[in-house]
């Protein structure tokens, strides 16, 4: 009787790319296995926050349809047969239904379906939030009342919070500025174990070969956007945020303001211009589609009438009129802002998804799925570390082998390490606690070799 033996099935695949020369092999490894320990750290630190930004990003971009949804009514009109009504009339029409309310400002309809947004300052509302009265601006009937946030209506502020800090205020934003911080390191990571791969042989389980490549040429296409998300992000954030302000600050990269003037009545008892001339000349100076008019808050105060097209190519320009002329007194265009405050706006206004319209819109939601689909890979690699048939979890990474790294090298790492834990502080104060759990459970696991021996 004869046993039929299989063919052994292979059980790896083998990188034999030959190993550079420039660097002696110990060094090289060691540099590799450092990148390799930090990326696959940072990511099970980072991922499950990370899914959660990108899930609920991916909603948020989302939100101008979802807001033309949900409050269709108040945003918008039925059909009309009759000229826009005065402004005039407008704002009283929103002060009646609202007494002891004080005027904010007033934001003109986009089209010619939109209402007029009349902005009222209301008792009892909490620090930036306002009563928003939308009337038809033809027949001047309210449509609708809304208490909004910074101009956001409640739904979109309530997923703004959840995607910001997850409803936890403060404290919860730390959980973003986490993210953005670690997502370069994870993403420049990522980069560097591309680049420097090893060039020697390496047995890998099938699966996982085919898994960590489809990982790292989906994390190469994802990594300009994720870079330009983390640092835009960033801005927004509470520690790291400051430092970033300060730096834009130093590059002249703050939005500048219309430069005060100050007024009074050409002759005694002068009666002030109404809110329509105030867009009237606001129009003739050249401002277009929806304005944003915000009334003198005292006699000696011009108006101030702000165009916002979010779009390419982008109009931001804004205008003081004097409240008795009507007469232009300042006038800043989006144009002669500073190169460094219009790439400011260009990254925050791409990261909300508004600067290309809907093709923005589409990207960060595709950035935002591929992350997902990265994030998964890299989860599947780890569980593919498994030891077969134990049922146990897979372990961590070999450690780094600092001793057979160049003191140079090292020297490198801890200042830039440090310089990077200063610039933003979350990142920082995780690495270090990192540090310091990694080194008590290695000197545990030592203590423990040496009672066994």
């Amino acid at each position: 009787m004869t046993t039929t033996v299989p063919d052994p099935q292979p059980s790896t695949v083998l990188d034999t790319t030959p190993e550079p020369a420039h660097r002696t092999p110990s060094s090289t490894a060691a540099l590799r296995r450092l990148a390799l320990r930090v990326h696959f750290l940072a990511g099970v630190l980072v991922a499950p926050f990370l899914a959660v930004l990108c899930l609920t990003g991916i909603a948020y971009v989302f939100m101008p349809q979802v807001n033309n949804l949900v409050y269709h009514n108040e945003y918008f009109v039925d059909s009309h047969t009759t000229p826009p009504q005065p402004l005039a009339e407008q704002v009283q029409a929103a002060l009646e239904v609202n007494p002891g309310a004080t005027l904010t400002s007033v934001i003109t309809p986009a089209g010619e379906d939109g209402t007029t947004a009349v902005v009222l300052s209301v008792a009892g509302l909490e620090p930036g939030q306002a009563r928003t009265v939308y009337v038809d601006p033809y027949t001047t009937q309210v449509r609708g009342a809304l208490t909004t946030t910074s101009g956001r209506p409640p739904l979109q502020q309530w997923l703004r919070d959840l995607h910001g800090n997850l409803h936890l205020g403060t404290p919860g934003r730390l959980y973003s500025e986490l993210v953005a911080s670690w997502l370069p390191v994870l993403v420049l990571g990522g980069l560097v174990l591309w680049i420097s791969r090893r060039r020697k042989a390496r047995a890998t389980k099938p699966g996982r070969a085919r898994t960590r490549k489809r990982h790292a040429v989906l994390g190469r296409w994802l990594s300009i956007g994720l870079l330009a998300v983390s640092i835009t992000g960033l801005t927004w954030s509470n520690y790291a945020g400051q430092h970033f302000e300060t730096l834009v600050s130093a590059l002249d990269g703050r939005t500048p303001s219309l430069p005060r003037v100050a007024v009074s009545p050409p002759v005694a008892g002068a009666a002030p211009i109404s809110i329509d001339a105030a867009v009237t000349a606001a129009r003739g100076a050249g401002l277009r589609d929806s304005l944003t008019v915000t009334p003198p808050p005292k006699p000696s105060v011009a108006y101030t009438v702000k165009e916002s097209f979010q779009t390419l190519p982008v109009r931001s320009d804004s205008v003081a009129v004097d409240p008795y002329t009507g007469n232009v007194l300042a006038h800043l265009r989006f144009t002669d802002y500073p190169l460094a405050a219009k790439l400011t706006t260009l990254g925050i206004l791409a990261h909300s998804g508004t600067l290309f319209g809907l093709a923005n819109q589409i990207g960060m939601a595709l950035l935002a799925l591929g992350t997902l689909v990265l994030i998964s890979f890299g989860y599947r690699m780890w569980w593919k570390r498994r030891p077969a048939g134990t049922g146990r979890l897979p372990g961590a990474l070999a450690k780094p082998g600092w001793s057979q790294l160049p003191q140079s090298t090292v020297v490198l790492i801890l200042l830039g390490s440090a310089a990077l834990g200063w610039a933003l502080p979350v990142f920082g104060a995780s690495l270090l606690a990192f540090f310091v759990v990694e080194s008590g459970i290695l000197g545990i696991r030592r203590h423990r070799a040496d009672r066994t021996t």
